[in-house]
Formats: C-alpha cells, structure tokens, sequence
C-alpha cells in the first residue's frame, strides 16, 4: 500500500466580522481546506508571513486598515493569491484593486458557490506554482 496522503490546502479569511469568517470557514472546510482567520489587518499580513496560505480571502473594509492597503502590504513580500471580497461597488474599485495585486474580487453579498470555486481555483493555481519551484 502506498504512503499517500492528501495534502490540505490551507486558506487565510481575513475579516473584521467574526460572522464572516466563521461562514467562509463552514464553506471551506469541507471542500479540504485549513481555515486560518483573523479580525485584524496587521495580524493577517503577519500571519501571511507565518503560514505561507494556498489563498488569503481579505475584506475590503476593516477598521484598523483598508484591505487595499492590506493587499499592497502583502505584495512586498508574497505572491500568494488574493480573493477580496467587498460590500463596495464604487464604480472602478475592482480595476484598483486588480492593478494593485488582487487576483479577483467578489461583491458581498456574494454566492457561496462562487466563493469556493474561486477559492479552489486559486488555491490549484497556487500548488502549480510552488510546484514549479
């Protein structure tokens, strides 16, 4: 018998609202997913560094730091995959974000479906990538 074993995709929700995070965690899980999360912008850019995630799932509105910012921060360091999810629909935000890094964007409120499919997207995107390392 062979020794192999799945490897869990591991994913980083960072959002200021616990309800949140705890629903993409319920939707992730069982799709194999390692769900990390945090309320905290600052603590998700460290985690970032920590965990080395397959995908961060990062709102765009959180009160100690604009997600945007959040994403410019990630970008010195990591290549990671970043889904931002946002209530805000302001005409030609999606295009800044995507300039600034993003690697999609998702109004909320958003289809649970869709959500996992781009998180596992993503997240195969990235394992090609490290695997290419």
């Amino acid at each position: 018998m062979g020794c192999f074993t799945l490897m869990r995709k591991r994913v980083l929700v960072i959002d200021d609202n616990p309800d949140m995070t705890e629903l993409i965690s319920t939707l992730l899980i069982p799709e194999h997913y390692d769900v990390f999360t945090t309320n905290q912008a600052l603590q998700g850019i460290n985690l970032v560094r920590e965990i080395h995630p397959d995908v961060v799932i990062l709102d765009l509105m959180m009160p100690d730091m604009h997600g945007l910012r959040v994403c410019q921060e990630i970008r010195k360091f990591s290549s990671v995959p970043l889904l931002v999810l946002s209530a805000d629909s302001t005409p030609g935000l999606s295009t800044r974000l995507l300039d600034e890094g993003a690697d999609d964007f998702l109004l909320k409120p958003m289809n649970p479906n869709i959500l996992v499919a781009q998180t596992n997207r993503l997240a195969r995107r990235s394992r090609q990538a490290a695997a290419l390392t």
